[in-house]
């Protein structure tokens, strides 16, 4: 009795013990395959093998390709999508997200929008006003803003946290305080002070004040350019450095 309940066991056990060697070897073979990729033969084994596979900061739509201008500073954990355009001396800071899928968006010369912003447009404005959106030169867009089909005239500054709707437009020589929301199709006349959920007049600005906002973009600009020179391994210099090893037959 006891032999035969033996050989029962073995029989019983074998298969299962085939199927556990068999779930390890593909268990295995998924984590070889999302692992990254080991680093090519004769490559330094003294320094860290980067996995540069993941987010692509400029993406094409269609037939729209996003254009940044030469000395523009876009930062390398941007995304740009479609028709996006930066011009001149403006920055776009960490993680912010410019979407052109449904229609323009322009930074203008000398105007930033910093660290995790939003920005993007719709299709068409219920308003009748131009739907894509518009930032002009030496403007200052502040940190976490969301823009959506607005107008931005030259010279302003958008307080942090703020959110501009569809429509909405700021003239020339104005600040919208931080954390205010800007309502479809509304206008911030020109050398006026707003604040607020929904944003309403708080006073008019002072000559000084004026004169500080195209002084505060171009300072905010001039840190780019400690940035924008920058060689470190997760920047995007180093694709051209690799497509230059790879064209002399350099190992990675």
């Amino acid at each position: 009795m006891a032999t035969l309940i033996r050989g029962l066991s073995r029989r019983t056990l074998r298969p299962a013990a085939t199927h556990l060697r068999n779930l390890s070897t593909a268990e295995a073979s998924a984590a070889a395959a999302a692992a990254p990729p080991p680093p090519p033969a004769g490559a330094s084994t003294d320094r860290v093998w980067w996995d540069y596979r993941g987010q692509r900061q400029v993406i094409p739509l269609g037939q729209w390709v996003p254009k940044v201008a030469i000395d523009a500073y876009v930062a390398p954990n941007v995304v740009l999508a479609g028709q996006v355009t930066v011009y001149d001396g403006a920055s776009v800071w960490n993680g912010s997200v410019l979407r052109g899928d449904l229609n323009k968006i322009s930074v203008g010369f000398q105007s930033n929008v910093q660290e995790r912003c939003v920005i993007h447009a719709a299709w068409s404005s219920p308003s009748g006003l131009p739907a894509e959106t518009s930032i002009e030169r030496y403007v200052t867009i502040g940190a976490y803003s969301l823009l959506r089909s607005c107008t931005i005239e030259p010279e302003c500054i958008v307080g942090q946290r703020s959110i501009l709707m569809e429509g909405s437009l700021m003239e020339t020589n104005s600040i919208l305080e931080a954390g205010s929301v800007v309502p479809p199709a509304r206008r911030i006349p020109s050398g006026e002070l707003w604040a607020g959920n929904p944003a309403r007049f708080v006073r008019k600005l002072t000559l000084d004040e004026i004169l500080e906002i195209p002084k505060m973009a171009a300072s905010i600009n001039n840190l780019f350019h400690s940035h924008f020179s920058e060689f470190l391994p997760y920047s995007s210099v180093y694709l051209e450095v690799e497509k230059l090893k790879k064209s002399l037959s350099i190992p990675l």
